[in-house]
C-alpha cells in the first residue's frame, strides 16, 4: 500500500506538469529580431502620431509610405519610408513573428493577466486583457525570457503596467499578437510587441521595447518608446577569465628580467675603467719632463758663455803691443802732407782760372 501511494503522488505530479507546461517551458531561448531590433516602431502601411511622442530608435514603414506627426514628434535614430532598410526590418520582423509563434512547450493562461506574478516561459493565451499590474520574476537570471502567444487582440485597461522583479529586463519579453494590440491611456508597458496587424498607443501610454506591426498601422498619442534594457548574464563570465590570465603572465616576466640585468652590468664596468686610467696617465708625464728639462738648460748655458766670450773681443791690445805703436805717428805725418798738398793745388786751380 505505501508503494502504491508513492507511485500515484508520482503520477499526478507529473500530470500537472504536462497539463501545465511550466516546467517544459521554464527556460526558452530569445527570439531573434535582425534588423527589426533598430527599430522603435515598424508599420506595414502607415505611422500616424499627434502630440510630442518620443521614439528613441528608427522609424520605418513598408510597403507603406507615410509618417505623418514627425514633427512635433521627435525620431532620435532615422526614418525609412518604402525603402531596402524598412523592408529588410519587415523581413525579420515576420520571421521573429513566426518564431515566436510557433514555441512550444506553452503553458495556458486565463484572459486577464492583471495581478498575476509569472516566471520565465512561454505563455497562450486567446485574448490577453491587462487591467493593474502584472508582474513577471526573472527568479534571479537576468536573461530570463518571456513568450506571450496571443491568439487574437492584446488590450490594456488605463493607468495599467508591466513590472520586474528579480532581474528581467524588458529586452527578453515578447508580445506575439495575432491581430491587434491597444494600450490604454497611461499604460506603462514593457517588452517587444509583434503584431500581426496593428498597434494603437492612447494618450500618455510608454513602452520600454518596440511596436512592431506587419501588415496595418501604427497609431501615437503623446507617447514615449525607448530603447529595451538588455541585462545579459556574459558579463561576469567574460571578465573574470580575461582580466586574471592576461595579467599575471604579462607582469611577471617583464618585470623581473628587464630589471636585474640591466642595472648590475651598466654600473661596474663604466665606474671602474674611466677612473683610473685617466688619472694615472695624464698627471706623472706631464710634470716631470716639463719641470726639469726647462730649468737646467736655461740657467747655466746662458751665465758662462757670457762671461767668457767678452775678453775674446777685448783682447785687441795683445796684437798692438807687436810694433802697432810706432807706426802712428808715422801715418799722421803723412795725412798732414796730403792735406797740405791738396790745398796748394786748390789755390793754384783757382788762381789760373780767375787769370783765364
Amino acid at each position: 500500500m505505501p508503494a502504491l501511494a508513492a507511485v500515484t503522488a508520482a503520477a499526478a505530479a507529473i500530470a500537472v506538469l504536462i497539463l501545465s507546461g511550466t516546467g517544459a517551458s521554464a527556460q526558452p531561448a530569445p527570439v531573434g529580431l535582425g534588423t527589426a531590433a533598430n527599430f522603435s516602431v515598424l508599420a506595414g502601411s502607415t505611422v500616424t502620431n499627434t502630440g510630442d511622442s518620443f521614439l528613441a530608435q528608427s522609424l520605418g514603414v513598408h510597403p507603406g509610405n507615410t509618417a505623418t506627426g514627425f514633427p512635433p514628434g521627435t525620431v532620435a535614430g532615422e526614418i525609412h519610408l518604402a525603402d531596402g532598410v524598412a523592408q529588410q526590418a519587415k523581413d525579420d520582423l515576420t520571421t521573429a513573428y513566426n518564431n515566436a509563434a510557433g514555441r512550444t512547450p506553452f503553458t495556458p493562461l486565463a484572459a486577464e493577466l492583471g495581478g498575476a506574478t509569472l516566471t520565465p516561459g512561454v505563455y497562450r493565451i486567446g485574448a490577453a486583457q491587462l487591467t493593474g499590474t502584472l508582474t513577471l520574476n526573472s527568479q534571479g537570471d537576468p536573461a530570463a525570457v518571456f513568450i506571450f502567444q496571443i491568439a487574437s487582440t492584446l488590450t490594456t485597461a488605463p493607468n495599467s503596467s508591466v513590472v520586474f522583479i528579480n532581474g528581467a529586463s524588458p529586452c527578453n519579453v515578447y508580445w506575439q499578437v495575432g491581430s491587434s494590440a491597444t494600450i490604454g491611456t497611461g499604460t506603462r508597458f514593457m517588452g517587444n510587441i509583434l503584431a500581426a496587424t496593428s498597434i494603437t498607443m492612447n494618450t500618455g501610454a510608454t513602452l520600454q521595447g518596440r511596436a512592431l506591426a506587419q501588415t496595418g498601422a501604427v497609431t501615437l498619442d503623446t507617447n514615449t518608446i525607448n530603447a529595451p534594457v538588455c541585462l545579459q548574464p556574459t558579463g561576469t563570465p567574460t571578465n573574470t577569465p580575461t582580466g586574471t590570465p592576461t595579467g599575471q603572465p604579462t607582469g611577471t616576466p617583464t618585470g623581473t628580467p628587464t630589471g636585474t640585468p640591466t642595472g648590475q652590468p651598466t654600473g661596474t664596468p663604466t665606474g671602474t675603467p674611466t677612473g683610473t686610467p685617466t688619472g694615472t696617465p695624464t698627471g706623472t708625464p706631464t710634470g716631470t719632463p716639463t719641470g726639469t728639462p726647462t730649468g737646467t738648460p736655461t740657467g747655466t748655458p746662458t751665465g758662462t758663455p757670457t762671461g767668457t766670450s767678452a775678453p775674446s773681443r777685448t783682447a785687441l791690445p795683445v796684437t798692438g803691443s807687436s810694433g802697432g805703436s810706432a807706426r802712428i805717428p808715422v801715418l799722421t805725418a803723412v795725412g798732414s802732407i796730403a792735406v797740405a798738398t791738396g790745398a796748394a793745388l786748390l789755390l793754384l786751380y783757382r788762381r789760373r782760372t780767375s787769370e783765364s
